[in-house]
């Protein structure tokens, strides 16, 4: 008779199998999946490869469209998410870029230029070429040609495209900017903004404008053509004082008062939020518009700064931005936002000055902007531009020369440095341009000429890292050899 073996035996032998089954067979899928995975990952470089020899051997041409994903599948057998994969690999390397619905499209990587000249140019408030997104806009244009083609030779809407102005809708919540699209106009610029603003009648009917000292040059230029009263009110590194400002709202008939809250030119300081808010309530107070030139708003990485508009309530801030600065100046749009006691008289103005901004222009930056393209532009700039100003606040901080003092912001065009009473402000400048470096002198950011403090703004925007510690580095040596020479009395007694 055979011998049976033990239930409880059996049952763990039986059990044990099944472990090992299970084990077998867990690795068998998962090394199916590990063999797919490593499938999947040569077909996603095999399609990088293939797209990069296209281009290498010219079959794929700047601003040309990329073969379709379902092409790029049966070409490669694989499936559609591994081509969308590599293809957003390129995207992400700035070697495509998309379009929604309308595919990807190749950027030709374009050989930069070595600066060979030895001149340093803080003067020149531009963006940096290196960073303007010529090929991409280049293909909004086309496409605006076919999109706008009706209205390319006929006048149109002076307040603008309605489909960037809806566009810009949204662009402007992401700055807490939250108005209708029947708010907002497209200018030829912001300047064409604040030369009609400064020539304009205001519902408050007052007549003088109130600048801050220093402040932008070419708008006090321009409220002097217009023949219109100029008062200022100093600015510094702690901004504003209050106190004044109530005083001048109060007696001085303000219409409006025109402020770079943000990224001021040419300080480079900002406003804090607490300022902001209590300048608006003055506004309020005393029937006084606030013109707020926000022109660097897009390269801000702060998102908790407000802009003065957002704390108005009573409609007395026309908040005015710019593409110029931060994106492209030759496209010479702008745009701005107000309330409807302004906007009929300021589109009546308007259609006397140009009838119409550029449709081509307006359709391509519409274009731009639902792409995603310009927030892809935009976060390129911001680190950008953030770099250089690390790179100044480095180089300065560094020396730490006891007869300049400055501010530097996180990002931003300026920077505005005061210079001891030791140092002759226009005998330096005169120094530098024997060495190839170009400042701007103080007095064409105030009105009259009437510098009442001893300082130089520069403007690193366009300059590249090695230019601006070359710069530094010839400013502060020339500092060093001007503060141990004699001042020169004036005829008139003054240093």
């Amino acid at each position: 008779m055979a011998k049976r073996d033990n239930p409880e035996i059996t049952v763990k032998r039986q059990t044990t199998l099944l472990c090992v089954n299970h084990r077998r067979v867990s690795w068998r899928e998962d090394d199916c999946l590990r063999k797919r995975r490593e499938r999947m990952k040569r077909k996603f470089e095999e399609i990088i490869d293939y797209i990069e020899d296209l281009q290498a051997q010219n079959q794929l041409k700047q601003g040309e469209k990329l073969p379709s994903i379902r092409e790029m599948a049966t070409r490669f057998t694989c499936n559609k998410t591994t081509v969308i994969r590599a293809y957003k690999e390129l995207e992400f390397n700035h070697k495509v870029y998309s379009i929604p619905k309308g595919g990807y499209y190749l950027i030709e990587k374009k050989k930069r230029i070595n600066d060979t000249s030895k001149t340093i140019n803080f003067t020149e408030v531009m963006p940096d070429t290196a960073l303007l997104p010529y090929l991409e806009f280049n293909h909004c244009i086309n496409r605006a040609v076919d999109l706008h083609q009706d209205h390319l030779f006929t006048y149109t809407d002076p307040q603008g495209l309605l489909s960037l102005r809806k566009a810009l809708v949204d662009h402007f919540i992401d700055h807490q900017i939250f108005a209708s699209e029947e708010q907002i106009c497209i200018t030829s610029g912001a300047q064409q903004a604040l030369s009609i603003l400064s020539k304009m009648p205001f519902p408050n009917g007052k007549k003088n404008i109130l600048v801050e000292q220093p402040t932008y040059s070419l708008f006090q230029k321009i409220v002097e053509l217009n023949g219109e009263r100029v008062i200022g009110i100093t600015r510094d590194f702690n901004g504003i004082d209050l106190n004044e400002l109530e005083r001048i709202f109060k007696y001085e008939s303000i219409k409006f008062f025109y402020t770079i809250p943000r990224f001021h030119n040419p300080l480079g300081t900002s406003f804090s939020e607490k300022d902001k808010k209590r300048i608006v309530a003055l506004a309020e107070k005393y029937n006084v518009y606030i013109v707020e030139d926000d022109y660097l708003a897009d390269i801000d990485p702060n998102r908790n700064v407000l802009p003065a508009y957002y704390y108005d309530i009573s409609g007395k801030v026309v908040y005015v931005k710019s593409f110029s600065k931060a994106f492209m100046p030759g496209i010479r749009l702008g745009a701005m936002v107000m309330n409807e006691a302004l906007k009929e008289e300021f589109l009546h103005h308007k259609k006397c000055s140009d009838l119409n901004t550029s449709v081509l222009a307006q359709g391509a930056l519409e274009i731009f902007i639902n792409s995603g393209m310009y927030k892809k532009h935009i976060n390129k700039a911001r680190v950008a531009y953030g770099k250089k100003m690390k790179c100044l606040r480095d180089c300065l901080q560094r020396i730490k020369h006891t007869e300049i003092e400055f501010l530097i912001p996180k990002t931003g065009f300026f920077v505005w440095i005061r210079l001891s009473q030791k140092i002759d402000c226009t005998k330096l400048i005169s120094r530098l341009k024997e060495r190839n470096v170009y400042i701007s002198p103080p007095e064409k950011n105030y009105l009259n000429d009437s510098v009442n403090e001893n300082s130089i703004g520069i403007c690193i925007a366009k300059l590249s890292t090695d230019q601006i510690r070359t710069g530094i580095r010839i400013l502060c040596e020339e500092v060093e050899l001007l503060s141990e020479l004699p001042r020169v009395k004036s005829t008139n007694g003054e240093p």
